[in-house]
């Protein structure tokens, strides 16, 4: 049976242990496995936002609920992470930056879907945008090798492509706006 405070602790030791991301996959891998579970333990969810979990310099642990057709920018961690899908749908497009001599860009250079039990790492150098394409929300325990609300990350215009800084609370309204968009408060 899946327990919150047993994922944390577990996710904890796991990079005590191994600060790669290695042991942390195994962790969310064996969470997601159960996806009724895991609700039953979080809650139904009700609406797109990000959950926090846990957080401290060494580790973050979210909950991230994705309204439908929802569209995250293209976006760095600056750390690795591991996404496990717990029901719903998410699109990946990785990104590589590029300059055009003076400004730092992105270009697309691959992607990767993720279904409900699906458990995947992500590298510290990653540069990635998110979309849910399916109409119902999609939900996640993301989990971080380090404090993903310290500064220094970036974000990628949707139009220009143009890196500029990652605003947390920019991040936290784009979710609002999501669920606005599909009626969801």
């Amino acid at each position: 049976m899946f327990s919150l405070e047993s994922f944390i602790e577990e996710c904890r030791d796991a990079v005590r242990h191994d600060p790669t991301y290695k042991a942390v996959r195994e962790v969310v891998a064996r969470a997601v496995s159960s996806p009724s579970e895991v609700i039953a333990a979080l809650g139904e969810p009700a609406r797109g936002e990000m959950q926090k979990v846990y957080q401290s310099p060494e580790l973050t642990i979210l909950n991230v609920i994705w309204a439908p057709r929802m569209i995250l920018l293209p976006h760095n961690h600056n750390m690795w992470a591991v996404i496990g899908i717990y029901t719903g749908r998410e699109d990946n497009v990785f990104w590589r930056r590029v300059t055009d001599g003076t400004r730092s860009m992105v270009e697309a250079a691959g992607a990767k879907s993720l279904s409900e039990k699906d458990t995947v790492p992500l590298g510290a150098d990653i540069i990635h945008s998110v979309t849910n394409p399916i109409v119902r929300l999609t939900c996640a325990l993301h989990v971080y090798g380090g404090d993903f609300f310290a500064p220094g990350r970036s974000e990628w215009d949707s139009e220009t492509l143009l890196e500029q800084p990652c605003d947390p609370e920019l991040m936290r309204r784009r979710f609002e706006e999501a669920n606005s968009r599909t009626g969801m408060h």
